[in-house]
């Protein structure tokens, strides 16, 4: 190992970035459960929508480790807690 690669900063996951920065400063708000499907990766998607402003938005999301342990929290139609940029209202995660 170089003297140089012992300073040097790792590489941050940017969607564990942007998780980051929403639950430090993003707003909570409520949306839908659409559905949920495995992706080709086999990873649990989840799709959802949410209305900010009278604007009406759709996303979806890998489900993590501890999203998994409550699949019924998960089901179409529930109402689930998430977390949105208040200036980039389609910047969203479900809690």
């Amino acid at each position: 190992m170089s003297l140089l690669s012992r300073f040097r900063r790792k590489k941050e996951d940017p969607e564990v970035a942007r998780r980051a920065l929403l639950l430090r400063a993003g707003r909570l708000g409520e949306a839908t459960v659409l559905g949920t499907d495995a992706d080709g990766d086999g990873n649990m998607m989840l799709s959802y929508s949410y209305t900010i402003g009278g604007l009406d938005y759709q996303a979806f999301q890998r489900l993590d480790a501890e999203q998994l342990l409550r699949p019924n929290d998960y089901l179409p139609g529930s109402n689930v807690t998430l977390r949105y940029d208040p200036r980039r209202p389609a910047n969203s995660f479900v809690v």
